[in-house]
């Protein structure tokens, strides 16, 4: 991000004029200093007059004309409560990807059960986290699970290239995560290019991110439990 100014220990200190700014141009002033980004939210504080933005899944405040960029904490003196942390996690509970709008068709797909509800899960298959939660995954029943393979880390592009060439994927990718079983297969064209653009079109910033039927995003490893939890509620909408 290229910032202007960063000084949160002193947000409170700054004090605006009380004119509303046109948000249409408060916009188009911020896109510039976010060029290919994406702003995801803007709006009106009831404080100091200031604007909360959200760009990339990051909270900052700007002043009416986008001079300014303010990264930190404000604090209700009151409750001692952080109104920004607030704001985080509900920016975080209302985030949706359409599953519809992600590349399936370059997914390694597991049917369970029925396989009625449906999940995706951006792995990267050196990522540590993204083994323990094909464990929970395997507690998991009457689902189909699109693993769209995301290797983020240093290395890890080989080690999807060689799942994806094996001859059977989903063993490949299975054998690896849940048996530290080295694939065997060698080069061939790969959708890993293709992915990695979905997967930074839509912010997905580490691994494992799963997604859920109803677009809901849960980033980092879950239990089973709230899998199973979070499958269910997805289903019912």
């Amino acid at each position: 991000m290229r910032l202007n100014l960063i000084f949160p220990a002193l947000l409170l200190c700054f004090v605006f004029g009380t004119a509303s700014a046109d948000e249409a141009s408060l916009k188009k002033a911020l896109q510039a200093s976010f060029p290919g980004e994406k702003i995801e939210s803007l709006k009106k504080t009831p404080y100091l007059g200031l604007y909360e933005a959200v760009v990339g899944g990051e909270l900052f405040y700007t002043d009416e004309k986008a001079s300014y960029l303010f990264f930190g904490h404000v604090i209700d003196p009151k409750t001692k409560e952080s109104l920004t942390s607030q704001r985080l996690q509900e920016v975080k509970d209302a985030r949706r990807i359409d599953i519809d709008s992600l590349p399936l068709e370059h997914a390694i797909k597991a049917t369970k059960g029925n396989g009625k509800r449906k999940l995706v899960v951006f792995s990267d298959p050196n990522c540590p986290y993204c083994k323990r939660l094909e464990k929970e995954l395997a507690n998991v029943t009457n689902v189909t699970v699109y693993t769209l393979l995301y290797p983020v880390l240093n290395g890890s592009v080989p080690t999807a290239t060689a799942i994806w060439c094996s001859p059977d994927r989903l063993k490949a990718w299975e054998g690896f995560m849940l048996k530290d079983v080295a694939p065997t297969g060698k080069t061939c064209d790969t959708p890993i290019d293709t992915l990695l653009k979905a997967g930074q079109q839509n912010g997905i910033s580490g691994t494992p991110t799963l997604i859920f039927a109803d677009g809901s995003v849960a980033p980092g490893m879950i239990p089973a439990e709230t899998i199973e939890k979070r499958l269910n509620a997805a289903s019912a909408k």
